[in-house]
């Protein structure tokens, strides 16, 4: 049985009872229809927060889901990579237009040195897989060997194939570059001044507590293990109170200091537009207004698992407040979806212990948004 506790509930809707009732009628149905265990939700309009948690973080101990859980974000992790490189890119440490071997001597010659770190970051190095086959070893001479005897499909920029390698690449270019392990800048540099303290790559012991089990598809419980770039890629663990301070920074980022400030607002830079989206780095974007179809589409299987014709930008578009920001996310166990749109104030975040179809996420967010601004 779906139970819902909402916290921080006081913004108005037109035409439901309340935030709560649009939130349930999103919610809800997904629960029973893909039996997943319990879903967090928060949302944000004018800066001002609401929570709404559902069913439990374990099934086995019964725990509540409540702001505080801590959910894995697969690939919504990506986004944090990015804003990481992109701290990088505004101190001058890093360069879009590198390539590898400018931070990896070892790469000189190999045919992926042709691709750029903007091609790394944006999917477009040339055909990367969309994770690493199983036998490459899970060290750095494994990757380096991996990555210097790859054989690109497509020539740079010419194709978006989603990858966790090559979005692994990137932020490891950016640690490179940096001097620095990417989860130390990370947790230590930039979580801090976005007043994020419920976040992890590395879970301390005194938040394990805290931790959801993830179910599979059979409903046994997991988590997810650490594997090569798994940091970058898809290893940040979060809850919804602190996932929308995130939003809101990426919706107003005005109030951090200048190099953060800058860095956040360089990952809502447009590179390539893909049919209708446009990929930033971490962030992908839709112009206003967008159909829910448009979003379905941009979010499905073959944006995801195929090559998709990519269509260089220039100059790069830059970062727009009439669009809608987003980013999935999973691993085995877990399930995300974050979406923002700047100039109408508003954004969410849905994180679920069970891996459930991206376009439930995406209608249930699109649902949910457009309910909070019809109902002004």
């Amino acid at each position: 049985m779906a139970f819902a506790i909402a916290a921080g509930c006081c913004i108005p809707v037109a035409g439901a009872a309340d935030l709560q009732t649009v939130v349930d009628q999103a919610i809800k149905p997904i629960m029973k229809t893909y039996d997943v265990p319990g879903i967090a939700v928060a949302v944000t309009v004018d800066g001002k927060p609401a929570f709404f948690s559902y069913g439990v973080a374990s099934k086995e101990s019964g725990a509540p889901v409540s702001e505080h859980t801590l959910f894995e974000l697969g690939s919504v992790s990506k986004t944090f990579t990015a804003t990481m490189a992109s701290y990088a890119l505004v101190q001058g440490k890093l360069s879009l237009g590198d390539h590898p071997s400018h931070y990896v001597p070892k790469l000189k010659g190999a045919p992926l040195d042709k691709a750029t770190v903007l091609n790394f970051g944006t999917y477009t190095a040339g055909g990367l897989p969309q994770q690493f086959p199983d036998d490459v070893s899970e060290d750095e001479q494994g990757m380096l060997a991996y990555f210097g005897h790859f054989k690109p499909s497509a020539a740079p920029g010419q194709a978006r194939v989603y990858s966790n390698p090559s979005l692994g690449m990137f932020g490891h270019l950016a640690g490179l570059s940096l001097k620095a392990d990417p989860a130390d800048v990370l947790e230590k540099q930039i979580l801090p001044k976005l007043g994020m303290d419920n976040t992890f790559i590395r879970i301390p012991h005194s938040a394990i507590t805290n931790y959801a089990w993830g179910y599979n598809q059979d409903n046994k419980p997991i988590r997810m293990g650490q594997e090569l770039f798994s940091a970058h890629t898809y290893g940040v663990r979060s809850s919804t109170s602190d996932l929308i301070r995130y939003v809101q920074a990426n919706i107003d980022p005005s109030h951090l200091d200048a190099t953060l400030r800058s860095a956040i607002e360089g990952t809502h830079v447009g590179y390539y537009r893909i049919g209708g989206m446009v990929q930033g780095l971490g962030w992908e974007r839709y112009a206003m207004p967008v159909s829910l179809d448009t979003l379905q589409d941009g979010n499905s299987s073959k944006m995801s698992r195929e090559a998709n014709p990519a269509t260089l930008l220039t100059p790069p578009k830059p970062p727009s407040d009439n669009a809608w920001y987003n980013k999935t996310g999973a691993t085995n166990g877990f399930g995300a979806y974050v979406a923002f749109v700047p100039s109408k104030k508003i954004g969410i975040v849905i994180l679920a212990n069970k891996n459930y179809p991206i376009a439930e996420r995406v209608k249930a967010a699109y649902a949910i948004l457009s309910q909070l601004e019809s109902g002004r």
